[in-house]
This record gives structure tokens, sequence and C-alpha cells, in this order.
């Protein structure tokens, strides 16, 4: 079976450091993967490696079968990014920014197009504003039109819904569900609201110190570790580094 994600034994060092420790996981067609963990645990180091924005020490990467980074080019036609953390350029307009973008992608129509993914997001923001004077939360909204562009077959999201008010980010859940559903895409993402998660990941893996300590549904890690919600089993393992089995009084 061919996945679109696939990650065997990654590992990532800093300086002596290893900031991740043999990672290894799939992500299906139609799926939407959480990649879950406190700060510091490699979850924007997984997503920089699987972009090939980072480079890998050791292990293997392949995304829609071919590998990373050899295929970089070749994959980045077919996949996107967006994170509430990365600016785009300040001095261009909305218009003027989503159109670069959509040439890089080789987009037909970049000005059509951009107004498709802005409608798609009900971004009603003067096309011809700076982006350097919009709020956190419409940089936010305009770097998720940038990662829709090229209608991507695996979009990678770090924090999506960081800075959105509840309305918008309940309308980008309902987007990447519509995605998944209407074309397969493949959503991999790290979000710290865990009720976010709930609703929309199919699989979740959680990571500490570099390393998988959880994975499986929300509700499968819920009742492993015996917690309430998902986020006790956050704060569990931001504690201890690991999620505890508290039926079996052992650790996973």
């Amino acid at each position: 079976m061919l996945f679109p994600v696939s990650v065997d034994n990654l590992v990532k060092r800093f300086e002596g450091v290893d900031a991740v420790q043999g990672v290894s996981f799939c992500a299906s067609r139609g799926e939407i993967l959480g990649l879950l963990g406190p700060n510091g645990a490699g979850k924007t180091t997984i997503i920089h490696m699987l972009l090939g924005l980072t480079s890998h020490d050791s292990g293997t990467i392949s995304i829609l079968g071919m590998g990373m980074p050899k295929h970089r080019y070749q994959i980045l036609e077919r996949v996107n990014f967006a994170s509430a953390y990365v600016s785009l350029p300040g001095n261009l307009t909305i218009m003027e920014s989503l159109q670069v973008y959509a040439r890089l992608y080789n987009v037909r129509d970049p000005a059509r197009r951009a107004r498709e993914v802005m409608a798609e997001l009900e971004v009603e923001i003067n096309p011809k504003s700076l982006v350097g004077m919009l709020s956190a939360g419409q940089k936010t909204r305009l770097n998720l039109c940038k990662a829709l562009l090229n209608r991507p077959e695996v979009i990678f999201l770090d924090e999506p819904t960081a800075s959105l008010d509840p309305d918008v980010a309940r309308k980008v859940r309902a987007l990447l569900k519509k995605m998944r559903e209407t074309y397969g895409t493949t959503v991999v993402y790290t979000s710290h609201y865990m009720h976010e998660v709930e609703e929309l990941c199919d699989r979740v893996i959680f990571l500490a110190r570099g390393k998988i300590v959880a994975t499986g549904s929300p509700e499968e890690i819920r009742q492993r570790s015996n917690m309430k919600s998902l986020e006790d089993v956050f704060v569990s393992i931001a504690r201890d580094g690991e999620l505890r089995d508290l039926r079996q009084g052992g650790v996973e």
C-alpha cells in the first residue's frame, strides 16, 4: 500500500542533542493526522524535515511515493504548508502575494485561483491591503490561503488556527474536513488545542523529547490512559514525558 506520507526511523540532532529519535509513522490518503506534544517535543522539526527545510541525519522520508530530499522539487509541487508563525512578504498586497505563490506552484490563472481560495476561507479583506498591515489573525488566514493555491494532495499545518477567533477556526476545520472528503487530501498538523484535535483527527501521535510515546485515535488514547479528556493526556505527557496506562499501572 502506498502511503502519501511515510517516515521510517527518522533521526535529527542539533549540536549533539537528539531532537528527533527514531520516529516512524505513516499517513493514509484522506487521513487527518495530528502530531502532538509539548514545546520542544520535535513536532515542528519533523514537519520541516518532511518539507526538506531541515535535513535529517538518518532514516527515510517518502512523500507521495518519492524520497525526500532527492525528489524535493517534484514533491513540493504537490504538497503545501502553512504556519501561524511564518510571515509572508509584508510589502506586497494580499493579491500580489497570493499570485506570486500561485506562479511558483505553476497554478493556471493565478488571479482567479487567489480569489477562489480567499472565498473558500471567507477572507473579507481588501485584496489591495498590504500584508504587513494585517492583524495576526488575518496573516494566519492568508497563510492558509497560500497553502490551498495548488490544491495540494498533502498539506502540512503547524498550529494553523493559532491567532484565529473561534468562528474562523471552526470554518478552517470545516474546510479541512471538506478537502479530505472531496479530494482525499492528507493532512498532517500540529496543535495545542485538544478540543480541535478531538473533533478533527482520525489519529494522533504524541511526542515527548523527540520520541513517540503514544499513537491511536483520540478516543483510544483517552481510554488507554483512563483520562477524561485529551487535554489531560497532553498535560500528563508534558509533565512525565510518557503516557501512563492507569488501568494497568504501567507505561505505554
